[in-house]
């Protein structure tokens, strides 16, 4: 399967270079040139194309932008293939996947991946998977514990991470359970009180116990009730424009007598149209005697009852005091009951409750301490081997009389701290990746004392720290190109050539990159690129090459205290090349 690499990367307007492509092998690239070429700025570019941040001062001087095109060999299911297919893009014919950082000169910068635009973000991400820069920036970073605590669980891989999987996973429900029981706890007086008010709006509606629709009701009977007389009168007078006079007034006799006495005379008539007529005239007679029948019995119950009228008005009086206080009419008042009856059972403030928060906290806890004693075991286990061996790559590195330890302690937790865990004896906090920080110590020479790595290396020892440490985990490192800027700094000699030699063992399994300045370093490189200034109209323009076997002979000898011009220079150089050569032969696995 082809490895994932970054194949070429194109510069334009970036700092002093004005336009270059870099080819980039997938093992050791070294690229060199002298003082002020523009070196650094390969560096930059690959930090641009990882996201990072776009700064104007970084354009050159009279162009409108600054373009980093970055060429990925991207087979599928890579997480470059991956990411540009998540991002709408597509590889290229030959199957690469392009990605392009440009900055004008005003400051903004825009992405893209796989021919789409995409957020710079996405850069990022994908340069999480892929690529590794390390400079002065990243091995400040190194010096953060939880940059060393990340350095430690690579190492120790499986045997840590999947036990921090687990740990992970209780410790979000640990919290999760806290922070219920907490909200309940702080809350537990505030919920009573509403369920005291939801408790005495019920019983005072449930005392009056209103039913649906009967304030209508009410208000119909009350007025029916204050109007009696009135009403009295007015179905009087119709049940007698209806029936008639009860004491059979030939004056008075109502639209049934009117009727009766139209039917007589159409019944009577020779013709049968008007005798057809008669049997509609019955179908009225039988309406309008059941309307007079109805108008009777309303009548009859139509009496003054003064007492009864109190009634009602008393029982408006309760309801009116109920749309007062939960809603403006009856409707309202029921819905409201139905709501707080719903609500109230859902306010479990009991003691039982809280006690069974409590138990599953508890519970949660004492799985959470013993997760984090396995892994504390774990990274102690790994850290013992760790640093034996960056120690013994230190050895290689012209540092002999050096050791690291790395020490794993635990981590107190401080007053009041929410994520306080008891494991063991001691009350520690667990922090999202355990319960224990992890520092990297550095024993400078016999009889020194164990210091911060920070404190206890130069500029160079550092840089060397950082390539051992690499090296130890090139097997756990599932970044395939690393980037080192200046590695070399502050080292020559002998620790120049351990250096070249642990970047050629490094870059059999990943792409190398690195940017020096040692002919020691250089000489092993499996491609070697230069960076070459000119001055034309006072203007600096950098550019980049690929050496042949023949001008990295000449670059070397330059390298080696300028003497290039001379046969002893390139002698040198070719005797460097050489030794190289034999060193990565002699190193190269057996197959």
């Amino acid at each position: 399967m082809v490895r994932p690499v970054l194949a070429e990367m194109r510069i334009k307007g970036l700092g002093v270079i004005d336009e270059a492509t870099l080819q980039l092998h997938p093992g050791l690239t070294v690229v060199t040139g002298e003082t002020g070429a523009g070196k650094t700025m390969v560096v930059t570019g690959l930090h641009l194309l990882s996201g990072g941040r776009a700064e104007a001062s970084r354009v050159r001087v009279g162009a409108e932008r600054a373009v980093v095109e970055g060429r990925f060999a991207a087979p599928p299911g890579s997480p470059a293939a991956k990411a540009a297919e998540e991002a709408g893009g597509e590889p290229d014919e030959d199957g690469t996947v392009i990605a392009v950082r440009t900055v004008n000169a005003d400051g903004r910068s825009r992405a893209h991946l796989g021919g789409r635009s995409v957020p710079v973000g996405v850069l990022g991400e994908l340069a999480e998977q892929l690529l590794a820069v390390h400079g002065q920036n990243d091995q400040l970073r190194l010096l953060r514990s939880a940059e060393q605590r990340a350095v430690l669980d690579r190492f120790a891989g499986p045997a840590v991470t999947d036990l921090l999987a687990d740990y992970q996973r209780v410790r979000r429900e640990w919290q999760a359970v806290i922070a219920e029981l907490t909200e309940r706890t702080e809350r537990a007086r505030e919920l009573a009180r509403e369920a005291d008010l939801l408790t005495h709006g019920l019983a005072e509606i449930n005392a009056v116990n209103p039913l649906p629709g009967e304030d209508e009701e009410l208000v119909e009977e009350a007025r029916r009730l204050a109007d009696v007389d009135q009403l009295r009168e007015t179905a009087g007078a119709a049940a007698l424009a209806v029936s008639g006079s009860p004491e059979i007034d030939p004056d008075a006799p109502g639209a049934l007598g009117l009727i009766a006495e139209a039917q007589r005379r159409l019944v009577s008539a020779d013709d049968p149209v008007l005798r057809d007529l008669e049997s509609r005239l019955a179908d009225a007679a039988v309406l309008l005697a059941d309307v007079g029948a109805e108008l009777r019995a309303y009548l009859d119950q139509l009496d003054a009852d003064p007492a009864r009228l109190q009634q009602v008005l008393a029982r408006q009086a309760e309801l009116k005091q109920l749309t007062k206080k939960y809603a403006p009419d009856l409707a309202g008042v029921l819905a409201w009951a139905e709501q707080a009856s719903e609500r109230l059972a859902g306010l479990d403030t009991s003691e039982a409750a809280l006690a069974e928060l409590a138990a599953r906290r508890d519970e949660l806890a004492g799985e959470l301490a013993g997760i984090a004693e396995r892994l504390t075991e774990q990274r102690v286990d790994a850290a013992g081997r760790l640093g034996k061996a960056i120690t013994a790559e230190l050895g290689g590195l012209a540092m002999p009389q050096a050791s690291l330890d790395v020490v794993v302690r635990p981590r107190p937790a401080e007053a009041d701290d929410p994520a306080a865990l008891r494991v063991g004896e001691q009350l520690l906090h667990a922090g999202p990746d355990g319960v224990d920080e992890v520092e990297l110590l550095l024993v400078a020479h016999s009889g020194a004392p164990a210091l911060p790595v920070h404190k206890g290396a130069s500029g160079g020892e550092l840089s060397r720290v950082m390539l051992a440490i690499e090296v130890v985990l090139a097997h756990a490192d599932p970044v395939p190109t690393m980037v080192f800027d200046e590695v070399d700094a502050g080292v020559g000699g002998r620790a120049a050539v351990e250096i070249g030699r642990r970047l050629a063992r490094l870059a059999r399994t990943h792409q190398v990159i690195v940017v020096t300045h040692l002919p020691q370093v250089a000489a092993y490189a499996d491609q070697h690129l230069v960076v070459d200034k000119s001055a034309e109209g006072g203007l600096t323009r950098s550019g980049v090459r690929v050496l042949d076997e023949t001008s990295r002979v000449v670059e070397l000898a330059r390298m080696l205290a300028g003497l290039d011009s001379t046969d002893t220079g390139r002698a040198h150089a070719e005797e460097l090349l050489a030794a190289a050569e034999q060193d990565k032969r002699a190193d190269a696995p057996v197959e």
